[in-house]
This record gives structure tokens, C-alpha cells and sequence, in this order.
């Protein structure tokens, strides 16, 4: 499991190189024994920088920050991840939830953990915790990607 990316108030601290990125393009297989309308990504195949560029081209495959820029997350590769555009969509409307939040004074800190299958460069999920310092409670939504 790689370490979370965590910020406090609107600035980002990243923990660290999430990935080490290599080039060689492999494609994603669907998952066997589904029908069609139920069969999901297999991203477990996709283990290089080249093989994730190769399907965000086909749209398949999206690139986005893992620690939001909207929150403080900086443009750097180890940041960068590629996700479906169904993740993506996804993490809008929790990025809109998260603003609100620290705009309402309720989040002052937050971390986001994604999870890896095997040597995958793609995400099968990715957490989210935000929360105040110095109150109860927190906002911790999980995108599933694959």
C-alpha cells in the first residue's frame, strides 16, 4: 500500500513519490465470467506510465490529480493518476462536497489514500478523509475505480 497524500487547510503536502513511471503499453482486459453490462475494468495489466498513456488516449483511461488542485494538490507526477472517467465524474462532485466543507470552516486537514491491486499503476479505489482539527466528525468517501 503506498502512503497517503495529506494537506492541511488549503496546502498540500506530498508524502513522498507515489509511483515510479516506466513506458511499455499493455491494454486492460475486461474481467472473465461477467455479462456485458456487468463487466468491469481489469487495470491489473497496466503497470507502466506508456500502458496508462495508451488508454487515457483511447479514453479509457483519465489523468487527474490525486490530491485535488481545487484543495492545494500541485501538478507534480507524484500526484498524477489515471483513473476511468466514470472515477473521474465521481470525484468531481466529492472535490464540490470537500470545497463546500472547508469554505464552511468544517475540514481543516485532509488525506487521500488510494489502494493498488497488485503492480498496477491504476488505483482500484481511492479514500478520502477530511476533517477539522479541532472538531468531531469527518467526510471520508471512497471512489471505486476497477
Amino acid at each position: 500500500m503506498r502512503p497517503p497524500l495529506t494537506g492541511h487547510g488549503l496546502t498540500a503536502t506530498l508524502a513522498g513519490a507515489l509511483l515510479l513511471l516506466a513506458s511499455a503499453p499493455v491494454d486492460a482486459a475486461p474481467r472473465k465470467g461477467a455479462s456485458e453490462e456487468t463487466v468491469k475494468p481489469d487495470f491489473s495489466s497496466i503497470e507502466t506510465a506508456g500502458a496508462a498513456k495508451a488508454l487515457a488516449a483511447q479514453g479509457r483511461l483519465v489523468r487527474v490529480l490525486l490530491f485535488p488542485a481545487e484543495v492545494g494538490g500541485r501538478t507534480v507526477r507524484e500526484n498524477m493518476i489515471y483513473i476511468t472517467p466514470e472515477a473521474a465524474a465521481a470525484r468531481e462532485l466529492v472535490i464540490g462536497t470537500l470545497v463546500r466543507l472547508i469554505s464552511e470552516g468544517s475540514v481543516d486537514k485532509m488525506e487521500v489514500t488510494p489502494a493498488y491491486r497488485g503492480r498496477s499503476l491504476v488505483p482500484a479505489a481511492i479514500t478520502l478523509r477530511a476533517w477539522h482539527s479541532s472538531k468531531a466528525g469527518s467526510f471520508e468517501p471512497t471512489i471505486q475505480i476497477w
